[in-house]
């Protein structure tokens, strides 16, 4: 089997989108007699300097050979890459036979494939290892694009977490207008099919997070763990005629970009985490909305934030106290991570305050330094702050940002297994 990986062909000011470009090669390929065994969806580091704008790579794996299954690749980027943005670099990789079946792909592949979605690379990496394993390959403009596509070849082997989306596509004359969806319609089959399927909307802001708002082709887009119910809750849509629909095989909504980290000290930029740490600040909102607070542990002091159209996930951080046990996830920039979900692991249930008298019931006086409390009128003292009983309103959990600002490859809480109760946003 021939795998075809295909990244860069979008823009973040002209459109197009990159599973539409795959849909055509996989539909030029079925037209002319070809099996296409799936076409995947997979996202890559999320904190990549030079992502493209859902930093998505595609692979489609097929039983055509590798000089047709390329052919029909170049064909269709040349016909629909927007190359005039300075930002798009297209890539296109072709892997023959055995090194290139998805499930065999050499073990330099699949490590390729991990690093692009939690490390880096460069062209010229991409590029030798195309070389070493005979894979064909090209670029447009700097062909960073061959990166990408290099790891979709590489991901069938390398992940086992995946889930599904259904793209539907619009007519071409109705590209860069406004979509007509009915949203009672779509929040109507969302719910019949949650929690199989997640993200459609976001019943907290009354939006509809399947329907882009972007110039390209793409009408919506439905996520979940099972094709079939992807698939029903797009009949159950009622919108403009669409033109064309794939149901991808994707890496999305399964945090494999996120590392387990061992302490605080080992963060780095570009990168994603899981981390264990200890509220070390309390949160304070700035500016803008957003949401500051720092986590510690033995080794580091580190800064955390939710962004303000993280929304009511702010409303959780907010929520914190000093002392409380948590881990955190999320993209490090500049020192800072950012916010994706947490879990309160040991909340603090005290705070240490002033001392109240026992005889008149009011707030007593310092006494000097080191000197403890007094109340000058009842004439009775007290050795320093006592603790007192604090409300909570977080339970021990996880949280997560809203589906309106969940990254495309973070895990939502309704899957899977989790290690302490899920407190999911719907």
């Amino acid at each position: 089997m021939t795998t075809v990986g295909i990244d860069d062909t979008d823009s973040r000011t002209r459109g197009m989108c990159t599973t539409f470009v795959a849909h055509r090669v996989a539909a030029g390929l079925e037209s002319r007699g070809y099996g296409v065994a799936r076409v995947l969806l997979v996202r890559l580091n999320p904190a990549v300097e030079h992502k493209t704008r859902g930093n998505a790579a595609l692979a489609i794996h097929t039983d055509a050979t590798v000089d047709e299954a390329f052919d029909a690749a170049r064909e269709a980027i040349d016909e629909a890459a927007e190359v005039v943005d300075e930002r798009t670099n297209p890539g296109l990789v072709a892997a023959p036979g055995a090194p290139g079946d998805p499930a065999a792909v050499p073990d330099a592949v699949v490590d390729f494939a991990w690093d692009a979605v939690r490390d880096h690379h460069t062209v010229a990496d991409a590029v030798a290892l195309c070389d070493a394993h005979s894979y064909r390959s090209t670029g447009w403009k700097n062909g960073r694009g061959r990166i990408g596509a290099l790891a979709a070849v590489g991901a069938w082997r390398a992940f086992d977490d995946w889930t599904y989306e259904h793209i539907a596509y619009r007519e071409k004359s109705r590209w860069g207008t406004e979509r007509a969806v009915d949203p009672e319609s779509v929040f109507a089959a969302a719910d019949a099919a949650y929690p199989t399927v997640w993200d459609t909307v976001d019943r907290g802001a009354g939006e509809t997070v399947c329907v882009p708002h972007t110039p390209g082709p793409i009408l919506y887009g439905i996520r979940g763990d099972d094709p079939d119910a992807c698939r029903a809750v797009a009949d159950g849509i009622d919108g403009e005629a669409t033109a064309a629909a794939r149901t991808f095989v994707t890496n999305q909504g399964t945090d494999i970009h996120l590392r387990e980290a061992a302490s605080l000290d080992i963060l780095a930029d570009g990168r994603a985490y899981r981390v264990d740490g200890t509220v070390a600040t309390p949160p304070e909102t700035r500016r803008g909305g957003h949401v500051f607070l720092e986590i510690e542990d033995d080794t580091a002091q580190v800064p955390c934030t939710a962004f303000e159209p993280t929304k009511r996930f702010r409303d959780r951080v907010r929520d914190l106290h000093v002392g409380d046990a948590v881990t955190v996830c999320g993209e490090v920039s500049e020192g800072t991570l950012k916010l994706e979900k947490f879990a309160l692991r040991e909340r603090v249930t005290t705070e240490r305050t002033t001392p109240i008298c026992p005889e008149c019931e009011r707030t007593m006086e310092s006494a000097g330094a080191d000197q403890g409390y007094r109340c000058r009128d009842c004439e009775t003292s007290a050795p320093g702050k006592v603790a007192t009983p604090i409300e909570r309103a977080l339970d021990v959990g996880w949280y997560e940002v809203p589906p309106r600002a969940r990254r495309h490859v973070a895990r939502p809480l309704v899957r899977g297994s989790w290690d302490a109760p899920t407190h999911p946003e719907r």
